[in-house]
């Protein structure tokens, strides 16, 4: 039996009254060593979009969010192994990607990079989803 069947999920809330009861998902769940997380967008703690036509700062604030949830379980950027990217404008992403870079100490998760035409709100311009395997 492997440490995913053995394991009862744990699930974490970052914005729970706001958003994840509101829309009914998880930021994100663990399960073994496996961590998932749902999209990190940049939004207040109500909910509202924040840094709305500011790429740089919704970038920073998306990370942000996935920091909360990495300290939650006591891991760091360099235990990400998946990220993937969403993002309204591919150039705009794409001049910001040493702040990206910067993150990751050690090496750098598998990652995809999408162009989409839209995110769940018109003020959204990315969203980062992230997997994370924890050590024992």
């Amino acid at each position: 039996m492997n440490n995913l069947t053995q394991t009862k999920p744990e699930y974490f809330q970052l914005r729970p009254a706001a958003t994840e009861n509101g829309f009914g998902y998880s930021f994100a769940v663990k399960v073994g060593n496996l961590i998932k997380a749902s999209g990190a967008v940049s939004m207040d703690e109500a909910g509202n979009p924040t840094a709305v036509g500011d790429y740089a700062q919704q970038m920073k604030n998306c990370y942000a969010d996935i920091q909360k949830m990495l300290d939650h379980y006591g891991c760091t950027f360099d235990d990400v192994i998946v990220e993937n990217i969403y993002t309204t404008d591919m150039p705009a992403f794409l001049a910001q990607a040493e702040y990206r870079k910067s993150l990751y100490k050690n090496h750098y998760p598998k990652s995809t990079w999408l162009g989409v035409k839209t995110l769940a709100l018109p003020e959204f311009m990315i969203e980062i989803e992230v997997e994370v395997y924890k050590q024992d």
